[in-house]
């Protein structure tokens, strides 16, 4: 079985959080829950979901609110990936880009042993479960264009100017 909930950070809209036993297993910027929920479905085999608000769904959100908030900048959290192996590894390799910095597409490629599969990259991005804490949103195009984002172009320049923004903030404030 699986839990999920839903967390409201102002101006950010739903933020719908999904975990089993194993960890995290989707986090999504949406108001489609029970898209979010089906696709958790498809994507975990768990066919039954509750809502839940404690424990880690409730931790994971502490996290997702305290990063919005510009507050942190990486997370501890189990996670539950389900992916192919190259899915797997390019999602690790996400998860090194540090907070503030980008990295392209074919950088990633060839961070993961495969030079050539740049689009490949770009697809397990695209399939990215878990938005935020796999920042996916960090991955641009060759050039420091943005690329694509399964959340939508408005969404990752608004996730890559908060990051930009938190550290001038605390720079500001020092």
């Amino acid at each position: 079985m699986g839990f999920w909930n839903v967390l409201e950070v102002g101006g950010w809209g739903a933020i719908h959080l999904s975990a089993t036993s194993g960890g995290i297993t989707g986090i999504r910027i949406s108001e489609d829950t029970a898209g979010f929920l089906m696709d958790q479905a498809r994507r975990t085999g768990e066919q039954e979901w509750e809502r839940g608000e404690g424990g880690l769904l409730a931790e994971a959100g502490a996290q997702i609110r305290e990063y919005l908030e510009g507050r942190r900048r990486e997370f501890d959290l189990p996670l539950d990936l389900r992916g192919t192996d190259f899915q797997r590894a390019v999602w690790k390799a996400l998860r090194g880009i540090p907070y503030r910095e980008t990295r392209a597409y074919g950088e990633i490629a060839l961070a993961v042993g495969a030079p050539r599969s740049v689009r490949a990259v770009g697809a397990a991005c695209g399939a990215n479960p878990i938005a935020i804490v796999i920042p996916c949103h960090r991955a641009v195009a060759r050039g420091g264009g943005l690329g694509g984002y399964s959340g939508g172009l408005e969404l990752k320049r608004r996730l890559l100017d908060l990051e930009a923004g938190a550290v001038n903030r605390l720079l500001h404030q020092a």
